[in-house]
């Protein structure tokens, strides 16, 4: 049994988010026994273990629990799960039922890191729901920690596959696609975090809400922070554009710089990705939700070490999927009159913020914010509006625009010039 000193010399390998030992993947059947043999031998030496201990899998009825491959499997099926979460199965399966705190789950699973009690919850909430109808085994003792009940017993597998980590510059960041963010987020910090979380703990997340809510400015936001993780790249595939759903597997194998042969369909583009460890963001899939859903399943089943995240109006309904529903901006309550106060709400900081880009000497007057506080709770704090609004102010001015609202789809049409077509006026976002 590993003990905790190794798991962390385990961890320290390689900087990934599925830590040491990459998931099995398919490889080109021509790949010699002896290559294979050797990616192994390299994995132990730096990780301070014996083959042997690398081959270990514990088994408890239906359930298995796979350290060189890093996968938790039901009756032979590998279950989704995101790596940190499957770092947390590892912990407890190797404490062998005995109570883990939080504080030696944290010090285990997040090194050297700040990790709050949301995070925790958040992982061990995956762990549950890939346990689906066993997700009693993950047993919490309130205020204290976490144990993995059942009889579990260690196994040796006979040989192992396990692709080498991919080499990259010292130094270097992981190839992307991302779009710059050329404006802060305002009122996001929260849900960037918990979206961070969700990403590291499940296979897929679907980031879902009404048009203009701030879907992929929150998702790419939130994933290009873990970008460091994923050492094949994060790359965005914007679907919005695509008027044919059968278009969709060959965005993602263009964007992701793919070579295809034959017919592209969801089961050639996830052969061609195979074991590469990237973050892929699939973006505005409700209008091609039905094939965008089934070109994730497929991802999540073919290809072990690629996380997923969606951006929809409607959600992908797959199995192992995450959904995150978009909040809107925070309004302050028509009772709430103090400036000060006012200015502390996001929809109202999101307003000022935008209207001093387009005219840097605007101060708001308590008149001002007593407006502002009003089209916030008018728009019922949807981003895309309030930056409308806030543009169409630093023309007519404030009042004008508090006024105007009754029609709101023609008085908003002042987006940002280098805005998608979708985010330039309110009524082609709500299309």
């Amino acid at each position: 049994m590993l003990g905790s000193r190794l798991v962390r010399r385990i961890r320290g390998c390689t900087v990934t988010e599925n830590g040491c030992f990459a998931g099995s993947g398919r490889r080109q059947e021509h790949c010699a026994h002896h290559h294979e043999r050797q990616n192994l031998a390299d994995l132990v030496r730096e990780g301070g273990m014996s083959e042997a201990n690398a081959n270990l899998v514990y088994v408890c009825d239906q359930w298995e629990i796979d350290l060189g491959r890093r996968e938790l499997r039901s009756r032979g099926v590998p279950v989704p799960l995101g790596g940190r979460a499957f770092e947390v199965v590892m912990v407890l399966v190797q404490s062998a039922s005995e109570l883990v705190t939080k504080d030696d789950l944290m010090d285990r699973v997040w090194p050297g890191a700040t990790v709050g009690e949301g995070t925790i919850h958040v992982h061990i909430s995956a762990v549950r729901k890939a346990l689906g109808a066993d997700r009693t085994m993950l047993k919490t003792a309130s205020g204290r920690g976490y144990r993995l009940l059942g009889n579990w017993t260690p196994q040796r597998r006979t040989a192992v596959r396990v692709d080498s980590p991919s080499k990259r510059t010292s130094g270097s960041p992981p190839p992307n696609n991302f779009p710059p963010l050329i404006t802060r987020l305002v009122g996001r910090a929260a849900a960037c975090q918990f979206v961070r979380d969700l990403v590291s703990a499940y296979r897929v997340v679907t980031l879902t809400g009404p048009g203009g809510i701030g879907k992929t400015s929150l998702a790419i936001k939130a994933v290009r922070y873990l970008l460091p993780n994923f050492e094949d790249g994060g790359w965005l595939v914007e679907l919005a554009s695509l008027s044919d759903p059968g278009l969709v597997p060959s965005a993602v194998a263009a964007a992701l710089g793919l070579k295809v042969t034959g017919e592209i369909s969801a089961v050639s583009v996830a052969r061609a990705v195979g074991g590469r460890h990237l973050l892929l963001v699939l973006d505005n899939c409700e209008h091609v939700i039905d094939v965008a859903a089934n070109l994730a399943e497929t991802l999540t089943r073919l290809c072990p070490r690629t996380t997923i995240v969606a951006t929809s109006r409607e959600v992908l309904r797959i199995d192992g999927e995450a959904v995150y529903r978009v909040p809107p901006l925070e309004v302050p309550a028509p009772e709430q009159a103090a400036p000060d106060y006012i200015m502390q709400y996001s929809a109202v900081e999101l307003f000022v913020a935008r209207i001093k880009a387009l005219n840097a000497g605007f101060t708001p007057t308590a008149e001002d914010l007593a407006s502002i506080a009003a089209i916030g709770r008018h728009l019922d704090g949807m981003p895309l509006a309030i930056e409308l609004a806030a543009a169409s102010a630093a023309a007519l001015g404030i009042e004008q625009v508090s006024a105007g609202l009754r029609d709101r789809f023609a008085l908003l049409t002042r987006g940002r010039r280098t805005a998608l077509p979708r985010q330039r006026t309110l009524r082609a976002t709500l299309d």
